[in-house]
């Protein structure tokens, strides 16, 4: 490979990744709202652990596989990390193989959504409606009743069992 070559295919890698996070939905969305708990971002480092910082006011992603949560079968409900709301039931969660706890729909007034440009496609963020916390995205080929998938982050949920 030529100098360049490999100058030209750097620069285009770093045009792309600037376009990437220029357009970046997933937080500009949630981010404009107002939320009823608001904090500093040092206080939301102090309140979260960093991975769930990195995911709750970072937009990001834990690694699939990775949260005990995907595997969680109990009765009881998942909470935002961040602020404490309910935001799903284990009645609608069910296994989709994809490494991350789904649900086929969130408890009722738990959730808002905000449209995410930042992987170079438009998806469906979903958001705590409380505290604007990122909890994942949902998609369209989820389950009957809904079709839904809410695809969330583990991380950025506690479990509360259902005899707790």
């Amino acid at each position: 490979m030529s100098r360049r070559m490999f100058l030209g295919g750097t620069a285009a890698a770093a045009a792309l990744a600037a376009f990437g996070f220029a357009f970046r939905g997933g937080g500009a969305g949630a981010a404009q709202e107002v939320f009823e708990i608001t904090k500093s971002d040092a206080e939301w480092k102090r309140a979260l652990t960093p991975e769930q910082y990195r995911v709750l006011r970072g937009q990001g992603t834990e690694r699939a596989g990775s949260s005990p949560l995907d595997r969680e079968k109990r009765a009881g409900l998942f909470h935002c990390a961040g602020c404490g709301l309910p935001v799903f039931s284990s009645e609608t969660k069910f296994d989709s193989g994809t490494g991350w706890p789904s649900f086929y729909a969130p408890l009722d007034n738990a959730i808002g959504t905000s449209e995410d440009r930042s992987l170079f496609v438009t998806r469906t963020e979903v958001h705590c409606r409380r505290c604007g916390g990122h909890l994942g995205h949902v998609f369209d080929d989820g389950p009957p009743p809904t079709g839904k998938r809410y695809c969330m982050n583990g991380v950025a949920m506690r479990f509360i069992p259902a005899d707790a």
